[in-house]
């Protein structure tokens, strides 16, 4: 995958599940250097790699997002991983989990897009790939705050492909299904693990696919929706209703 050699990469939310593997799976392939990012630096897992250079970011807060640009400045490749999930309807989940959702994984994710454009314009050729989810398609009711979210990142996301296309920056969505991660835990589905989900990942962007549902899950939900997005609604409701 030479899209990815020698390359300079930041990655949200590194410190585990889909982001702890795509660093595994990064120095695979060659990279130069992986900036590996998350709220608290502690909770990184040891990539004993000396490529790997840990930092703290919290991407709701704009005075690290700022610190962040000041001291990745290299950065060529924006992995937009981190997110968080609360779950709950929306006549009755808590309104502030709904809130947190939104300013991490739309709010959060659209700040450092345009934190990090201007270097990866100057970088170029630059990537953005923003780690959505399936649940952008999804309307299940037990989690409806996170997948409104989602579908609101996965909205903008389609909208800055085009604004930065003409800047030299490709942007990529990934819509991974139910993955074997700490946000799934509990769930009798038969799930892919991460480190597969990683490499599929990155394989697909390396051959410019865009819109990128790596897993088999991800894969029935986004065909029942494309065939019609009724159905997709139909399988929820059996799910939800018993």
């Amino acid at each position: 995958m030479e899209i990815f050699k020698d390359r300079v990469i930041l990655i949200t939310g590194a410190n585990r599940g889909i982001g702890q593997s795509l660093v595994k799976a990064l120095l695979e392939n060659g990279v130069k250097k992986i900036y590996a990012t998350c709220r608290d630096v502690a909770q990184l897992p040891d990539f004993d790699d000396r490529r790997v250079i840990p930092m703290r970011l919290d991407i709701t807060r704009p005075e690290h997002i700022q610190n962040a640009v000041r001291d990745t400045s290299d950065t060529e490749i924006l992995i937009n991983n981190a997110g968080v999930l609360h779950g709950g309807t929306i006549l009755e989940g808590d309104v502030v989990g709904m809130e947190y959702d939104m300013k991490v994984n739309y709010f959060g994710t659209i700040s450092m897009m345009r934190a990090y454009a201007p270097l990866l314009e100057a970088n170029q050729p630059g990537y953005i790939i923003n780690i959505v989810s399936i649940a952008a398609y999804s309307p299940l009711p037990t989690i409806a705050g996170y997948a409104a979210s989602k579908a609101a990142l996965f909205s903008a996301t389609l909208s800055v492909r085009i604004e930065l296309a003409k800047k030299g920056i490709t942007v990529h969505a990934v819509n991974p299904g139910a993955i074997d991660t700490d946000m799934n835990k509990g769930s009798d589905w038969e799930m892919p693990s991460p480190d597969s989900v990683a490499i599929k990942i990155l394989e697909r962007v390396a051959t410019g696919e865009l819109d990128i549902v790596p897993d088999d899950i991800g894969q029935h939900m986004y065909s029942a929706w494309k065939e019609e997005p009724a159905r997709l609604a139909k399988i929820f409701s059996d799910i939800y209703h018993g």
